[in-house]
């Protein structure tokens, strides 16, 4: 069974079908090198993202604490960002335009709900920020040096967890939208400590599935779009692992 990184920007029907249309490509015509897919490339467009969500962060972040709800912007950055990610999963041919806006969306929900956590636990962002880039620089020099190898069982076991922390957050948000259900993640119990340590790690560990599928992309000298295309899967994980660490966070301070 042939499993890829779960993150549906990185999902190998995407990849495989991006490869196929390079290929054709390269069949019929003159190859030009400068419209191939690399590596510099994929982190030159994941650095431009991370700098356009930085900056949109900063502006909530700044509106926020002169006085603003940031409620709103909150809301509807995370729901116009989603929005552009399932448009981007069926055309990733428009990445270069759907890429750079949803970092800046997306960057008005991490703005606003990092004013909000901050709000109510002082110091916990700058916290979550170097939680997040330590555990980004970690997985990165582990794949790297080889030290992980993203072999198919680990694949299949990453994914298989990613899937059900997905089915796990989906049936507990629709219980507590039309029940009095309150989901065992929801306190800073023991359990829901543990609970957000274990998806943490699953999210790290679809780190690796990234870094090894933009590595295979740059390989297969896949169409350049998919440069941004890669750079904004990338930056969907690394939006979940910043999240996750910031509810850990405050799991963590509300029980002193």
């Amino acid at each position: 069974m042939n499993f890829n990184s779960k993150n549906p920007f990185l999902n190998n029907k995407t990849f495989t079908t991006a490869a196929s249309r390079n290929e054709d490509v390269q069949r019929t015509t003159l190859i030009d090198y400068n419209q191939e897919m690399t590596l510099s490339g994929t982190i030159n467009r994941s650095l431009i993202l991370f700098l356009l969500l930085t900056a949109s962060a900063t502006v909530i972040w700044w509106f926020t604490f002169n006085g603003m709800n940031p409620l709103f912007p909150t809301i509807g950055g995370a729901v116009i960002g989603l929005i552009l990610v399932v448009i981007a999963a069926f055309k990733p041919q428009f990445s270069p335009i759907l890429a750079p806006g949803y970092a800046l969306f997306e960057g008005l929900f991490i703005g606003g709900i990092s004013a909000i956590f901050e709000a109510m636990y002082p110091g916990i962002v700058i916290q979550a920020v170097g939680a997040t880039f330590v555990t980004f620089i970690v997985c990165l020099g582990l794949y790297k040096f080889k030290v992980v190898k993203v072999t198919e069982q680990f694949k299949s076991v990453v994914i298989a967890a990613t899937l059900a922390i997905a089915t796990y957050y989906l049936i507990s948000w629709l219980f507590s939208m039309f029940t009095s259900f309150v989901p065992v993640h929801a306190g800073n119990s023991t359990m829901s400590i543990g609970i957000s340590v274990f998806v943490i790690i699953i999210a790290a560990l679809n780190l690796f599935l990234d870094f090894d599928r933009i590595e295979k992309g740059a390989e297969q000298k896949m169409p350049k779009y998919m440069e941004w295309y890669s750079a904004m899967g990338l930056m969907i994980t690394l939006v979940w692992l910043y999240i996750e660490f910031l509810r850990l966070l405050s799991k963590l301070s509300s029980k002193n």
